[in-house]
């Protein structure tokens, strides 16, 4: 059983730039690829970025590419979201996300272990 809980979330202007952590409980995070999802109002809910259990692998979403940066500390068992650059459509609920199966955690299907997600929003 993993549990994860967000953090970091808040209101930032157009440009600005945010950190979101995730803190996992548990001694296996290291055996989990790690992510992050988000979902606007009235939206469904959509990936946002992926690293790989050992962190030598990432993956964006064209959306974010180039703006955001995925990392994580196994010593600290905690993943990590840079926000920088942001822009109103960044607005959403942001959930973290743990999955043993790569393909699961960069689509969202099926993922093993959710967060309970943290506010962003970003004003115009």
């Amino acid at each position: 059983q993993v549990q994860l809980v967000e953090s970091g979330g808040g209101l930032v202007q157009a440009g600005g730039s945010l950190r979101l952590s995730c803190a996992a409980s548990g001694r296996t995070f290291i055996t989990y690829h790690m992510g992050w999802f988000r979902q606007a109002p009235g939206k469904e809910r959509e990936f946002v970025a992926a690293i790989s259990s050992s962190g030598s692998s990432t993956y964006y979403a064209d959306s974010v590419k180039g703006r955001f940066t995925i990392s994580r500390d196994n010593a600290k068992n905690t993943e990590y979201l840079q926000m920088d650059s942001l822009k109103p459509e960044d607005t959403a609920i942001y959930y973290c996300a743990a999955d043993r199966i790569w393909s699961e955690i960069r689509n969202g299907v099926a993922v093993n272990y959710w967060g309970q997600g943290t506010q962003v929003t970003v004003s115009s």
